[in-house]
């Protein structure tokens, strides 16, 4: 269990690595769910991060959950607990950012591919939204 990738719409590769370190039940759940693709938007008020509210269901606990990132991680927000208001998001950082609440932290993208994520953020930030293929690697 390495990682994933996202392919964008124009069919640009973006792989990230996984943290089975530190977040070993949301990799393998996150593993189960490939392939799927979202319509990502860029956030308003977290920084500099692409997300969706509706990423497919993971009922896990609880893990390396933060509101402070990284710029290339990638976060999650489980079921649980019920009073999160994370709950059913998905969020990529490209640069500096602060969740709006705690998510599972479980992947950050590969150093030599921080440039094309980066500039897929700009891109959704200045156009719009955009449709992600996630896959494993």
């Amino acid at each position: 269990m390495q990682g994933f990738k996202l392919i964008t719409s124009d069919n640009n590769i973006v792989r990230f690595k996984f943290y089975t370190e530190e977040a070993l039940v949301t990799c393998k759940a996150f593993t189960e769910l490939l392939p799927f693709n979202r319509t990502f938007m860029h956030a308003r008020i977290s920084g500099q991060e692409i997300w969706i509210d509706d990423a497919p269901e993971l009922d896990i606990i609880q893990e390396n959950a933060s509101v402070f990132t990284l710029p290339g991680e990638v976060v999650y927000g489980p079921l649980n607990p019920k009073r999160a208001k994370t709950s059913n998001c998905m969020g990529i950082y490209y640069g500096e950012g602060k969740g709006l609440d705690a998510c599972n932290i479980f992947a950050k993208v590969f150093d030599e591919d921080m440039d094309l994520l980066k500039s897929l953020g700009i891109n959704i930030w200045m156009n719009g939204t955009q449709n992600l293929t996630f896959q494993l690697l």
